[in-house]
């Protein structure tokens, strides 16, 4: 069992920054992929990026790739978003999420999720 918490969202002008976490409790999280989503009102959940359980493989959406980083530390159970030059569409509830399955974007493929942390981008 692996429990996901989020923490970083809030209010920033576009152009600015944010580094979202995600702190996980239960001592098998490194053995788990993290992946970051977001959801914007009245839109699906989207893939925004992830982190292979060693840290050492890194995806990312084509629409934050070269803004976003996504990174981890095992030791503090904690994996984290560093997002830059942030623009109005990046609007959206972000969430993380664990899978044991590897690589995907596919949310219903992640086992775990956290409640969300409310990113929002003023133009």
């Amino acid at each position: 069992q692996v429990q996901l918490v989020e923490s970083g969202g809030g209010l920033v002008q576009a152009g600015g920054s944010l580094r979202l976490s995600c702190a996980a409790s239960g001592r098998t999280f490194s053995s788990y992929g993290m992946g970051w989503f977001r959801q914007a009102p009245g839109k699906e959940r989207e893939f925004v990026a992830y982190i292979s359980w060693s840290g050492d493989n890194t995806y990312y959406a084509d629409s934050v790739k070269g803004r976003f980083a996504i990174s981890r530390d095992n030791a503090k159970n904690t994996v984290y978003l560093q997002m830059n030059s942030l623009k109005p569409e990046d609007t959206a509830v972000y969430y993380c999420a664990a899978s044991k399955l590897g690589f995907t974007t596919t949310p219903h493929l992640y086992h775990y999720w956290g409640q969300g942390t409310q990113v929002t981008v003023s133009s």
